[in-house]
């Protein structure tokens, strides 16, 4: 088959890897990770422009490296060809290998943030998209209390302030997912480091490449993947599924 993969560029060492040692021509797009930060709208506007270029004519699927992220894939639309994308809720799942193991690992481990390779040398803001800002920037994420109050005012600021700081307090673990592709043990060192700084305690688990395989590879089985035809659209499910189908 000859596919076309539109993947998060958090995926890049692995999505490359996963294409090399398929059976299937893979061609493959990658965007930004900054589009998770600008909010469901403007990142399934995104997406469906990356869709609507896929040339139908030319490939057999388009494939969505991409997990359900929020919203951010509800309501994208296949054209002329079928759409192939993970039921996943973030993208943490198609680095474990699994929904079962991703939900597993979460309820044992509250307070967890993830490190792979795609995440650290992807960079930690949005520069990579030409100045657009996350939510979290539009917000006033970036200001100081004092500039918050004059443009928000002091109620308003305190909320505010309270608010896009309260992220960072929930957390308590750096868990680094090594994947097998990293060339070295360079992403592990610095996110060990970047724990110790934070007073955090640090935990290396293995990942698991089965689910982007699958991806690129197929066939796509019903419980880890949605199929939808041309002329439908992906939807949130409140399931197991996580993510459905229906007509555009």
């Amino acid at each position: 088959m000859r596919l076309k993969l539109i993947s998060c560029e958090i995926f890049y060492r692995e999505m490359c890897a996963a294409v090399a040692r398929s059976p299937n021509q893979v061609d493959v797009e990658f965007l930004p990770k900054g589009l998770h930060d600008l909010g469901a709208a403007e990142m399934l506007a995104h997406l469906q422009t990356a869709v609507d270029r896929v040339d139908g004519a030319r490939y057999e699927a388009a494939l969505m490296g991409y997990a359900l992220c929020g919203t951010g894939l509800a309501g994208l639309a296949a054209r002329s060809i079928p759409l192939v994308a993970p039921r996943a809720h973030d993208c943490i799942t198609l680095f474990l290998g699994s929904k079962e193991r991703y939900l597993e690992y979460f309820q044992n481990h509250p307070g967890v943030y993830f490190k792979t390779s795609g995440w650290i040398e992807r960079g930690q803001n949005l520069g990579q998209l030409g100045g657009q800002l996350s939510m979290h920037d539009k917000l006033g994420g970036r200001r100081s209390y004092e500039e918050l109050v004059a443009k928000y005012g002091e109620e308003n600021a305190k909320y505010l302030w309270e608010t896009l700081g309260d992220y960072r307090r929930h957390y308590r673990q750096l868990t680094f997912i090594e994947m097998g592709i990293e060339p070295d043990g360079s992403f592990e060192r610095a996110t060990r480091e970047e724990a110790e700084q934070r007073g955090w305690q640090f935990e290396k688990v293995r990942g698991d490449m089965a689910l982007i395989q699958r991806l690129v590879d197929g066939p796509w089985d019903d419980g880890d993947f949605l199929v939808v035809p041309p002329g439908g659209r992906i939807v949130a499910r409140y399931d197991e599924g996580i993510i459905g189908a229906e007509p555009a």
